[in-house]
């Protein structure tokens, strides 16, 4: 049967665990249209689109979670961007030939960076921590057991149709019996194939792995594509470089052309659509009449 863009929760009725599975297919799709990456970097962002799905749902917030993995290294950037409301953008930049190599080579010397950012009323949250792992599955464990101090554990995969991932997670609750129930749930789930995690239904990857454990699945949620990208983010960006130099790129090219590089979004201004951009801040609000 198809597996469709959703991702879905369970969890352990007799022990302190929860899971989550998630399954991209046209988010995935959506990304890899844009943009033609080398089979290692396509591998390892999709990777980082199912760790971004999954752990933007172990967290209560109201906004965009930003996952960046950065270094010196052939491949420079990996950017996951996932809102609260599951709608996912990706991009990587990379430089030369791409070797079929671990992640920590692939990206050098590299930090990884996770950034909540709520909506507006809200501070901004970001922790950084150095690239441990020879994977984004242990990059993100590690990253879990030095910032949040929770046992966590991922599995993940991609290939050029799906990227699929589950998440195991320990919760602070050491008052509930069975002590053995995390070692078992981690070691069961270390048995699941990257076949199966990229090709079976949440339901029946729970049932293969936990069969006679008392688990409670919970209803699938949706997950998609979208970009955040819009015509007034541009303006304010440009509003930002200032009246000068926006007339600067005017006389240079005759207009300034911004494209996203998550989306391919292009956004083309004029000397009329330039002026509009300056006109509001110089304009006073009107005074006024009174009779």
């Amino acid at each position: 049967m198809p597996i469709h863009d959703n991702l879905q929760r369970f969890i352990f009725e007799n022990a302190p665990i929860r899971g989550e599975i998630v399954h991209l297919d046209a988010t995935w799709q959506a990304v890899l249209e844009r943009r033609q990456y080398p089979p290692r970097v396509r591998e390892v962002l999709g990777e980082l689109m199912a760790a971004a799905a999954l752990l933007t749902s172990t967290l209560k917030f109201d906004g965009r979670l930003i996952m960046q993995i950065q270094g010196k290294g052939p491949v420079s950037l990996l950017v996951v961007e996932c809102t609260s409301d599951r709608t996912m953008r990706a991009i990587a930049q990379w430089q030369g030939e791409i070797p079929d190599a671990p992640l920590a080579a692939l990206v050098g010397d590299g930090r990884l960076a996770v950034t909540i950012d709520p909506l507006k009323g809200k501070e901004r949250y970001q922790a950084i921590v150095a690239l441990e792992g020879l994977t984004v599955a242990e990059a993100f464990e590690n990253y879990f057991a030095r910032s949040e101090q929770l046992a966590t554990r991922l599995w993940l995969a991609s290939d050029p149709q799906q990227a699929a991932g589950m998440l195991l997670q320990r919760l602070p609750q050491a008052d509930l019996v069975d002590d053995d129930a995390w070692a078992r749930a981690v070691h069961l789930g270390s048995t699941i194939t990257r076949e199966e995690l990229l090709a079976l239904p949440v339901s029946e990857i729970v049932h293969r792995l936990y069969h006679e454990e008392d688990i409670r699945l919970f209803s699938r949620m949706p997950v998609s594509f979208r970009c955040s990208c819009s015509r007034a983010r541009v303006e304010a960006v440009l509003r930002m470089l200032g009246h000068d130099e926006i007339h600067s790129i005017l006389d240079e090219q005759g207009s300034v052309n911004v494209d996203c590089e998550f989306c391919g979004s292009r956004y083309e201004f004029d000397r009329i659509d330039a002026e509009q951009l300056f006109a509001a801040l110089h304009s006073a609000p009107a005074t006024p009449t009174r009779h």
